[in-house]
């Protein structure tokens, strides 16, 4: 089996898969799956979780704050700036083949992607404030919590039409390393202390 012929058959799979997540939807959802794919609706989260920052390391919150700004800033990058322009992969709802078949109940937005910018943003977002959470207070539930939301903004993605799972799958995993990777550098480097984590 050829490497291309590889490739086919993974987005044969994924194609499927999306076809199928994306017949899921049902008008008692759709409110709260749009809801949840629109950005600006989540500005009180960010200003809550900054606000938590704040108060929980005080002097030191800026650092914290800045290093969510590279996290985020590296993660959008990377998915929009970088892997979009590099493979091209067409959105779902921008796919002809597809345009009879699929619910697509907002614009569609840009014309590529793979991988999707909402997915690396909110698994880089969740995989931070994981590695912050051990000296918060009900540190299991917030952990659990905010990679929920991660999830739930992620699948909704796939449930209004703009992205194949690969797209998000891949995307999640991409914003959760380089997380992990600027927290480990920020560490080495003595940017943030050693007891945060």
């Amino acid at each position: 089996m050829t490497t291309a012929s590889i490739i086919d058959t993974l987005q044969a799979w994924d194609k499927n898969l999306f076809l199928w997540l994306n017949s899921l939807h049902h008008p008692a959802l759709d409110g709260i799956m749009i809801f949840a794919t629109a950005t600006h609706v989540w500005i009180p989260l960010y200003i809550l979780i900054g606000l938590g920052i704040i108060v929980s390391y005080k002097k030191q919150s800026w650092r914290y704050l800045l290093l969510i700004a590279c996290i985020i800033l590296c993660s959008d990058q990377f998915a929009s700036g970088l892997i979009k322009p590099l493979f091209e992969r067409l959105r779902p709802c921008h796919e002809p083949s597809l345009q009879e078949q699929i619910f697509v109940p907002i614009g569609c937005g840009g014309q590529y992607g793979f991988i999707s910018s909402h997915a690396a943003n909110t698994f880089a977002l969740a995989a931070f404030l994981w590695l912050l959470f051990p000296q918060w207070q009900y540190k299991n539930a917030l952990r659990w919590g905010i990679c929920l939301w991660a999830a739930i903004v992620s699948y909704s993605r796939i449930y209004v039409g703009v992205h194949y799972p690969a797209d998000v799958l891949l995307g999640a995993m991409a914003g959760a390393l380089i997380a992990i990777l600027l927290w480990h550098i920020a560490l080495r480097l003595r940017l943030i202390p050693a007891t945060a984590f």
